[in-house]
């Protein structure tokens, strides 16, 4: 038996135009779907099933709905939120409340989507993890730095939910998740509103079941007319493997190698390599990342930087050493590797490449290497994590599409393209609680208050640990992870 939180996205936005399932209804199955997992998946930074519903109930009231109507959105929580808080799991950032929402946010508002909640994010969208556990095993990494958004998608209980890139925070996670992660062209959507890590490099991107939910998402986010691009009859696909500092593990490279070859039933397939220059891309990344932190950050380095984790004073500490000559050196190989990407894109309608190095390690305190979409983020390419299959611990694996730079929507048509070919892999089987409704009935409780009941306690505990960090704690020693949850449903 389906229900409303079984529908694709489009699905979901037409029935509540058509009137068919209002938005209310909508929200209730979803925030069902919510309480039932998320005191183990841990995907939430904030989430207040009472604005939920007021959000869904406005939807419901409007004469015109647009084209993400009752369609519930996860927001990673360093995007700017006016009705929720945006912490940045820092705890300098704690109960911050924005004044008013990200560009992004207001394009979802705009077209009758839900802003349902905030989802866990790395510290500053950087190394230190959150509590999200992988979909998959919750013992693993989901990936990050946009770790809830991803493993809350991969376990089905978000149809789309915000990510962004710097390093490999849109496509790893999508990767280990097993979910559709797409990264946009660098610019070609604002940014306005979200916190910057390294503003050079930082692009925002979503996940979705599917490709076709992300073309929907794509055209609101752009104002692009929801149209799908022509697919080639017979596309022209470069693999290229990269020859990127960590070696790609053995089930990743066979995900890889049947992907073209199923590819190649229908696809032209050509394996190539890059011109040398590419392979500065990855010393000259950190670079620029490393000192775009230490650019992006300067009063919370100046005045909190014993609230900061040791990774995060790290890479601040060296990018503020960082010589002017090392930083026009990166900036030059960026020139030279864009310049030969462009050119060599041309005659490829998209690369496939690897996601990720192989499934997601275990472990809560590494999100796994970037390593495999440093390159892509460097010379500001759109690219698609497509699902590909379980590896021998039964996690996902992920094939990359890479795409020319402006060309975001031809993208990700070929990618719903491939997806068909490819296939979707098994659901995650996740350990659940008792069903919402009974649970409910019995207790004599409203769906936002059994949902807020199922986390006070984790929340009391987290606020109480956060007391407890003394300013001049040792970062060198810190714990697997440290999480700075807001107090759900209150101001």
């Amino acid at each position: 038996m389906t229900g409303p939180a079984d529908l694709s996205a489009r699905a979901t936005a037409e029935a509540v135009r058509s009137g068919r399932l209002s938005a209310e209804a909508v929200t209730e199955a979803w925030l069902a779907r919510i309480a039932a997992v998320e005191p183990k998946l841990r995907a939430f930074a904030y989430l207040d099933p009472s604005l939920a519903l007021a959000q869904a109930q406005t939807v419901d009231k409007s004469k015109k709905k647009g084209a993400l109507a009752g369609v519930p959105v996860g927001i990673k929580d360093i995007i700017d939120t006016a009705d929720q808080p945006t912490e940045c799991n820092s705890a300098i950032r704690l109960g911050h409340r924005p004044a008013r929402d990200a560009d992004c946010v207001v394009a979802v508002r705009k077209a009758s989507g839900i802003a349902l909640g905030k989802t866990v994010t790395t510290e500053f969208a950087g190394r230190y993890p959150g509590p999200t556990g992988n979909p998959y095993n919750l013992g693993h990494t989901p990936g990050g730095s946009s770790s809830g958004s991803a493993a809350a998608v991969g376990a089905g209980i978000l149809p789309l939910a915000f990510a962004t890139q710097t390093a490999g925070s849109v496509i790893r996670p999508a990767a280990f998740c097993g979910v559709v992660g797409f990264k946009a062209t660098r610019g070609a959507l604002s940014m306005r509103g979200i916190q910057p890590l390294a503003a050079d490099l930082d692009t925002l991107g979503f996940y979705a079941r599917t490709p076709d939910d992300l073309l929907l998402f794509h055209a609101v986010l752009a104002g692009a007319k929801d149209t799908r691009p022509t697919v080639s009859r017979k596309p022209r696909i470069a693999v290229v493997r990269t020859r990127a500092r960590v070696p790609l593990d053995g089930a990743a490279e066979e995900a890889l190698t049947k992907a073209a070859e199923k590819l190649g039933s229908q696809a032209t397939i050509e394996h190539v390599e890059l011109p040398s220059v590419c392979d500065r891309a990855f010393a000259a990344q950190d670079v620029l990342m490393n000192v775009g932190s230490a650019r992006a950050f300067p009063t919370e380095w100046r005045d909190h930087r014993s609230l900061m984790s040791g990774s995060f004073r790290e890479r601040i500490t060296i990018g503020l050493a960082c010589s002017p000559a090392l930083l026009a050196e990166a900036e030059a190989t960026r020139a030279a590797c864009i310049e030969v990407v462009d050119g060599f894109l041309k005659g490829y309608d998209a690369i496939l490449t690897p996601a990720a190095v192989g499934e997601a390690p275990a472990g809560l305190s590494w999100t796994g290497d970037p390593e495999f979409n440093r390159l892509w983020t460097f010379v500001d390419t759109p690219c698609v994590s497509l699902p590909a299959g379980l590896g021998p611990e039964g996690l996902p694996l992920a094939v990359q599409l890479v795409g020319p730079r402006g060309k975001d929507r031809e993208l990700l048509a070929l990618s719903d393209w491939a997806f068909g070919i490819l296939g979707r892999i098994p659901p995650p089987d996740l350990p659940k609680g008792e069903a919402i409704a009974p649970m409910v009935r019995r207790a004599g409780l409203t769906l936002d208050a059994a949902l807020m009941a199922s986390t006070v306690d984790a929340d009391a505990a987290n606020r109480t640990a956060i007391a407890r960090v003394p300013r001049d704690y040792d970062y060198a020693i810190e714990p697997s992870h440290v999480f700075h949850p807001s107090r759900r449903g209150q101001s």
